[in-house]
């Protein structure tokens, strides 16, 4: 059955439908022209049925190859919620997140999915209702509580251990599951901190979490459905050299010392073209508004 709106009663005990608040969804993406449909509208119907506030839904198509825009095109006539911003040259995840959230001012709750659908919309929901308790809420796959439908391979669990480990020691976030990739966000902290937010690659997790925690921001942390799919783009090796080469240089920019590195930019270019990997971007000064989005194929 539908969710009601919610309800309050003025005066002379009328009861007046209050609608719940405006929520922009990201969904980066890169050839997911054979799973990005479903995952579209399995969110666009749930919360058609389940969320009275207004959806909009944005994909963020990162130097994508395949049909991809094609498959969002046509799922976006069925559903006027949905819409795209195209980058054809290849960005990084973290790098079509950071465009996505240029759009923060438009909508009170901002927040984002994997393409892959690991996340199911009614899991999502669920940070969305919490979001009165923080100013941010993320999914975690090892709080107690957490249901895994399909597990990862033991490899890419012990990777993702000795990660939270790294990041735990550098950091000190005392968050389980950074790396989730399902988190909600309310629009004052997400324009906050906006300017901070550079790191390009999958490591941009950590950037966000921890430029939250640095502002005063407060973060919950649930525990959430969630599903290994098939067809990763993860490469193991070179996509943990690069998260932990963007860890490293994330946890020196907020040193006394990373201005005497700057002769090391140089090795720094040297290291992520050879993995492969989206370049860092220059960080703004705290308190500069957010430019629009870089994309000169977007569609709102």
């Amino acid at each position: 059955m539908p969710r009601p709106a919610l309800q309050s009663y003025g005066w002379y005990g009328i009861c007046v439908r209050v609608s719940e608040p405006s929520l922009l969804l990201l969904i980066p993406a890169h050839n997911e022209e054979h799973r990005i449909e479903q995952v579209l509208r399995s969110y666009a119907q749930y919360f058609r049925q389940q969320y009275t506030g207004q959806l909009t839904i944005v994909v963020v198509l990162n130097g994508c190859t395949d049909n991809t825009l094609g498959v969002v095109e046509r799922v976006a006539t069925e559903f006027p919620c949905i819409s795209y911003l195209n980058f054809p040259e290849p960005i990084g995840k973290g790098g079509a997140l950071i465009e996505g959230l240029k759009l923060a001012g438009t909508t009170d709750l901002i927040g984002y999915v994997d393409a892959d659908g690991a996340t199911p919309p009614h899991a999502f929901l669920d940070l969305v209702r919490h979001i009165g308790q923080a100013d941010c809420v993320i999914a975690s796959r090892w709080l107690p509580g957490a249901i895994i439908r399909q597990a990862q391979s033991r490899k890419r669990r012990f990777a993702s251990r000795v990660f939270h480990l790294i990041v735990q020691l550098l950091f000190w976030m005392n968050i389980r599951d950074t790396q989730c990739g399902a988190k909600v966000m309310r629009r004052e902290a997400v324009q906050k901190i906006h300017p901070s937010l550079c790191i390009a690659d999958m490591a941009f997790d950590i950037n966000l979490l921890y430029s939250l925690k640095r502002a005063g921001f407060r973060v919950l942390e649930l525990p959430t459905e969630w599903n290994d799919i098939a067809g990763s783009k993860v490469v193991l090796a070179r996509t943990s050299l690069t998260m932990l080469l963007s860890v490293i240089r994330l946890r020196l920019i907020y040193s006394p010392f990373y201005r005497w590195l700057r002769p090391l930019r140089p090795l720094e270019t040297w290291l992520y073209r050879k993995l492969r990997a989206p370049q860092p971007l220059p960080q703004r000064e705290p308190g500069q508004t957010p430019d629009e989005p870089a994309s000169n194929e977007a569609k709102k």
